[in-house]
C-alpha cells in the first residue's frame, strides 16, 4: 500500500493552499522553477523552485533552505513527472503518478446517495476547490497518459462545471481515456444528457451502479428514494445519444440474493451497455459500520457469481469480475476475471505467501487485511493445483 498523503515538516514554505507542483530531479529554466517540486539528491540545489522535497531521515542538513519540505519516508517513491498538491501548512497529497495506470481524481465528497457500502462517505461541505484543482491538473498531466478517472461523491452535482471539466479533458488530453464514477441520476434530465453527449469525447466511460432489478432493493442500498428510476432513465438517455456506459454491481449480502435476476434485467432491458463490472466489497467508509449486514464470504456465492457471469456472457455483454481472489472463484469465471484493485491499495495476506498464482491474482484491498476477508483463502501450491 502506498501512502498518498502526509504532513511534512517545512521551512519558509511560500505557497498558497492546494498549489500543484510537478516533481522533478533535473534543473529547469528560472522562469519555470516555481511550478516544480525539486527532489533533493544530496547536492545544493538552485534557488527558485516551488519547494524542495526531502524524506524523513535523509538530507536533513538542507533543512535551512527556503521551501524545504520533509515528507514521510513512505512517500519516497515520488519520481520525475509525478504531481503533488501542497498546502501552506506543508500537508501534501499525491494527485498524479506518471507511471501508474491507476490515477483517479476526486472531484467532490458531496453526494445525493448514502450507500450502505460507500467507501468515500459523503460530506455536506463546499469542496469546490477540488473541481478547481482538477481543472488546473488537466494542464499538467502528460499528453501521453493512457487513462485517468474522475470520482466523488457525485461529480455531476457540479452541473455545468462537470460538463466544462469533460470538455477540458477532451481538449487538454485528446488521447487519454476517461472513466467517470457517477450514480447516473443527473442524466435523467434529457438536457443534461444532451449537453454531455455534445462534448463528443472519443473515449469517456461512465460507470453507473445498479444494485438490484428490484427498485425497492436498489433504493435501499443507495439510501435514496426514486434513485432506481432516475438511474435507469439516465442510462437510457445516455445510450440514446450513443455514450459509453458501464454498469457496476457491488456484491454483498444486500445484492447477492438477486444478482442473477439483476443480470437478467440488464440483459433484457439494457443490452446496449458497453460493460458490466461485478465487484467485490471494499472495507472502507460505511462498509465498516455496516459490515454485519453486508459481509458475505465470496466462497458462499461463487456459484451465484458463475450463474450471473454466464447470463451476461450468453447475451454478448462484455463483463468483468473485479476485486476478487483467484482461489475464491470458479474456473468458468476466469475468462472474465480482472486484476482491478488500484496499485496503491493492493496487498496480499499471509495465507497467500506460498501461492504459485499470485501474479495472476487480484489480491486484496489493504482495508480487507485490517477488517475482514475470507476464511477460505486456499493458495495454489502445486503445479497441478495451479492450472
Amino acid at each position: 500500500m502506498l501512502k498518498l498523503h502526509g504532513n511534512a515538516l517545512s521551512t519558509n514554505l511560500k505557497l498558497g493552499n492546494h498549489s500543484l507542483l510537478t516533481v522533478t530531479r533535473t534543473n529547469c529554466s528560472d522562469k519555470a522553477r516555481g511550478s516544480y517540486a525539486y527532489l533533493m539528491n544530496g547536492q545544493t540545489p538552485d534557488s527558485g523552485y516551488g519547494c524542495y522535497l526531502d524524506f524523513s531521515g535523509r538530507l536533513n542538513n538542507f533543512s535551512s533552505i527556503d521551501g524545504y519540505l520533509n515528507l514521510p519516508v513512505e512517500m519516497d517513491y515520488l519520481e520525475e513527472g509525478d504531481i503533488i498538491s501542497v498546502e501552506s501548512s506543508g500537508h501534501t497529497n499525491v494527485v498524479f503518478r506518471r507511471n501508474s495506470p491507476h490515477n483517479t481524481i476526486l472531484l467532490t465528497e458531496r453526494c445525493n446517495h448514502y450507500c450502505l457500502m460507500c467507501s468515500q462517505p459523503p460530506k455536506d461541505v463546499d469542496d469546490s476547490w477540488l473541481m478547481n484543482e482538477a481543472m488546473k491538473l488537466l494542464d499538467l498531466i502528460p499528453k501521453e497518459t493512457g487513462n485517468i478517472g474522475f470520482s466523488g461523491g457525485e461529480p455531476t452535482l457540479y452541473g455545468d462545471d462537470f460538463i466544462s471539466l469533460i470538455k477540458k479533458a477532451k481538449l487538454s488530453l485528446p488521447n487519454t481515456a476517461i472513466d467517470v464514477l457517477t450514480n447516473g441520476r443527473r442524466f435523467s434530465d434529457p438536457k443534461f444528457a444532451k449537453a454531455y453527449a455534445d462534448i463528443n469525447h472519443p473515449d469517456c466511460l461512465l460507470g453507473i451502479p445498479i444494485y438490484s432489478d428490484d427498485p425497492v432493493r436498489h433504493n435501499y442500498v443507495v439510501q435514496a428514494d426514486g434513485a432506481f428510476d432516475e438511474t435507469v432513465k439516465g442510462i437510457l438517455n445516455l445510450k440514446k445519444y450513443g455514450q459509453k456506459v458501464e454498469i457496476r454491481i457491488v456484491i454483498h449480502k444486500q445484492t447477492i440474493g438477486r444478482l442473477v435476476e439483476t443480470c437478467e434485467f440488464i440483459a433484457r432491458n439494457l443490452l446496449f451497455v458497453d460493460h458490466v463490472a461485478l465487484m467485490g466489497l471494499e472495507m472502507m467508509g460505511f462498509t465498516r459500520a455496516n459490515l454485519d449486514s453486508l459481509w458475505i464470504d465470496p466462497l458462499e456465492y461463487k456459484d451465484i457469481l458463475s450463474r450471473a457471469v454466464k447470463v451476461l456472457n450468453a447475451y454478448g455483454i462484455r463483463t468483468s469480475v473485479y476485486n476478487h481472489q483467484l482461489c475464491l472463484v470458479n474456473p468458468d469465471v476466469l475468462p472474465n476475471y480482472v486484476k482491478s484493485i488500484s496499485d496503491w491499495k493492493n496487498e496480499f495476506v499471509d495465507e497467500c505467501e506460498p501461492c504459485l498464482r499470485k501474479s495472476e491474482c487480484g489480491g486484496f484491498f489493504s482495508s480487507s487485511k485490517i477488517h475482514r476477508y475470507s476464511d477460505n483463502i486456499t493458495p495454489f501450491t502445486s503445479l497441478s493445483h495451479a492450472k
